[in-house]
Order: structure tokens, then C-alpha cells, then sequence
């Protein structure tokens, strides 16, 4: 992971995203450790994205991690938002 020394004092131990942060770049990294989660070419409901944010993270806002990773486009979605997955470039 190349951002790792970004996220040293943001994910802990156990790599619980432990909070978020303020810095451009912290964030960044933050966003490109939580997509890792998810698998590439798999369809998830927003529920199933909610709960894969929520294993990975403590600090109690799912809403915002989910949008955050759709703003950086690294998570597409339907225009309903019924459907989500990792973007992927060709």
C-alpha cells in the first residue's frame, strides 16, 4: 500500500479506520484503503456497502465514508443508487 505512512495514526492495529481526517492527502488514502475492501466487479446493494464500511471503520459514519469514495470515483453507482460497485478504469 503506498499511502501507508499516511495512515498511521488513522487506522489502528486491528485496520479499523479509527477516524477522519482533515488532510487532502490523509483522506486519500483513507478512501483507497477502504475500497480495497470491496471486490472489483462485484455488484453491492447500499446496504451491503454500508455494512462493509461499518466493519471498517469506528468512528460512526458510514454516509459519509460511502459518499466520499463515490466523490473520489472509486465507487460508481446506479442513478437510483440501488446498485454500487469499485470503479474500475480501462
Amino acid at each position: 500500500m503506498e499511502n501507508v505512512e499516511n495512515l498511521k495514526t488513522i487506522v489502528n492495529s486491528d485496520g479499523i479506520i479509527i477516524r477522519w481526517p482533515k488532510k487532502k492527502e490523509e483522506k486519500r488514502a483513507v478512501l483507497e484503503y477502504l475500497i480495497t475492501k470491496f471486490e472489483k466487479g462485484c455488484k453491492y446493494s447500499e446496504l451491503e456497502v454500508n455494512l462493509i464500511i461499518k466493519k471498517w471503520h469506528s468512528f460512526g459514519d458510514h454516509s459519509l465514508l460511502r459518499r466520499e469514495l463515490y466523490d473520489a470515483f472509486l465507487m460508481d453507482r446506479s442513478p437510483d443508487c440501488s446498485e454500487y460497485w469499485v470503479h474500475e478504469t480501462e
